[in-house]
Parts: structure tokens; C-alpha cells; sequence
């Protein structure tokens, strides 16, 4: 590790030190990754403020202003809130809980049973519900 990366609170010239995180996501490949920034606020000879972006010790552009793929180059790259990529990776290798698939519903029967008949059972399904919605062709 570097000496700027190891450093802690105000550096040389700079008034502000403040620590972002992002995760990142190419649209292009799919790659995703995460990277935590030292912000720092400077003022120039003018008195104008600037901000240099520190990742792993070295002065970096803004990920904000053109995102690049290390794994493709591409430039579509999504810019999320940290700790996203690390949670789509762990959901990756948990088990899935998918449910059983749902069987056909079943009709009860009369309660009251007044007519004496035994009412016939009756499996529904999706297509016989949605047949009042169903387009006629003209």
C-alpha cells in the first residue's frame, strides 16, 4: 500500500477528504465490480476548488464522468450504490427456493348440500379464467 492510501485525514493542500464507494456494472459484458475512492477537495493557486478522485493509492479520473470496463473497455457501464455487485455474487451461490409449480384449483363443493346431489369436482385452469377476456376474432 502507498503512502497516500495509508494516510488518514487531510492530506497536503487539501481541505476535504471524504471516502465513496461505488459498484459498477458493464451493460456491455456483464462484468461487475466495486471500488472505494478518497475524494479529495483542493483549492488551486486561484482560489478555484477542484477534487482528485485516489483509488488504491494513485490519482484517478471521476468514475462518475466516463466509466471504462476493465474487462471489455466498453463505456456502458451502470454506476450503482456500493455493495450491490457483492450481493448479486452471494445470491449467485446461495440455493435457489424456487416453489413446486401450482397444480390446478379446485372448486369446493356446496357447503349446504340443499339439493342432495353431489356436485361434480372441477379442476380450473389459467385459460378457462381468462376466457370472458379473450379478443373474438371479426
Amino acid at each position: 500500500m502507498s503512502e497516500i492510501a495509508g494516510q488518514t485525514g487531510l492530506r497536503a493542500g487539501a481541505s476535504a477528504v471524504v471516502n465513496e464507494s461505488y459498484s459498477f456494472a458493464c451493460m456491455r459484458c456483464g462484468h461487475g465490480w466495486e471500488q472505494s475512492y478518497e475524494i479529495e477537495h483542493h483549492k488551486d493557486a486561484a482560489g478555484h476548488e477542484f477534487v482528485l478522485y485516489v483509488a488504491d493509492g494513485k490519482v484517478v479520473p471521476s468514475p462518475l464522468s466516463k466509466p471504462e470496463c476493465h474487462h471489455c473497455d466498453s463505456h456502458v457501464v451502470r454506476i450503482m450504490r456500493p455493495g450491490r455487485v457483492a450481493s448479486a455474487r452471494d445470491a449467485a451461490h446461495r440455493p435457489s427456493r424456487v416453489p413446486p409449480p401450482a397444480g390446478p384449483v379446485g372448486v369446493p363443493a356446496a357447503a349446504d348440500g340443499a339439493d342432495g346431489e353431489e356436485r361434480e369436482h372441477h379442476h380450473w385452469y389459467l385459460s378457462d379464467l381468462l376466457h370472458p377476456f379473450q379478443r373474438k376474432a371479426s
